[in-house]
């Protein structure tokens, strides 16, 4: 084979192995169609036991909005699992101890809410063990759960995961609280529109991605959705407990 002939095979093939190297990327990133993952990746959306339902929330520790959630959840005597961002937590160190001393489970968002789809695997790897060390410094305990930003998965991604020792968790009932439209009743009304027991609901308790001040319909919601849960025989708790048999409440 001639030189000329040689390069052209070379650059032939690299032509063709660049779609197939996209597509092993993306992939991963049809588990964000939410009735898709519900049906064929409960592990992934978070399915737990049917009497239980998993209450997280993204996006803090935000100074001005995670206490009242604290508070709010503190009068109930609940816990649940905040997916937190490096950037967020390194603003805000002290209430991530808060919030870890008062029992709430403290889990990873990533250090910076950027699609994971626009980064290569060690860029993935660098922003999930960043984040990853810097939680692990507050609370003295590395996280276990990770939730990608915008709920997209590529391959790197789950690579990282394995490497870092984190459990991807994504949902099953949304509040699409982030909505500049969203009230405490549309909130409601969205989660529950999907939620069964043994789901895992997504909420946020910062808008430091979404509408400025939508913190406050989640905020309004979250009484009734929790007296729904409660009405419904559903314990809820922190994704910790999804795979436990804990007693139901009746009071709160």
């Amino acid at each position: 084979m001639t030189p000329g002939r040689a390069a052209r095979t070379f650059l032939h093939a690299g032509a063709l192995a660049l779609p197939l190297l996209a597509a092993a990327h993306t992939a991963p990133a049809l588990s964000a169609v939410g009735p898709l993952r519900n049906r064929l990746m409960p592990r992934l959306s978070g399915r737990g036991r049917p009497d239980h339902v998993a209450l997280t929330f993204d996006d803090g520790p935000d100074h001005l909005s995670t206490p009242h959630f604290l508070r709010l959840l503190d009068t109930r005597e609940l816990r649940g699992t905040f997916f937190l961002l490096g950037s967020m937590a390194a603003r805000s160190p002290a209430l991530v101890r808060e919030m870890s001393a008062a029992g709430h489970e403290i889990a990873l968002h990533g250090w910076a809410h950027r699609p994971l789809l626009l980064r290569g695997p060690r860029a993935t790897y660098d922003d999930l063990a960043r984040a990853r060390d810097l939680l692990a410094d507050l609370t003295g305990t590395p996280p276990r759960h990770f939730r990608p930003p915008y709920g997209v998965m590529t391959t790197g991604t789950h690579l990282a995961c394995r490497r870092l020792g984190l459990t991807p968790v994504l949902w099953t009932a949304w509040g699409e609280d982030w909505r500049r439209r969203a009230t405490p009743r549309t909130v409601h009304d969205t989660v529950v529109a999907d939620l069964r027991g043994g789901g895992t609901i997504l909420l946020h308790d910062s808008d430091c991605t979404s509408a400025t001040g939508s913190w406050r319909s989640t905020l309004g919601a979250l009484p009734r959705l929790l007296d729904t849960c409660r009405d419904r025989g559903w314990g809820v708790g922190p994704l910790r407990d999804h795979g436990r048999q804990l007693p139901v409440r009746r009071g709160w």
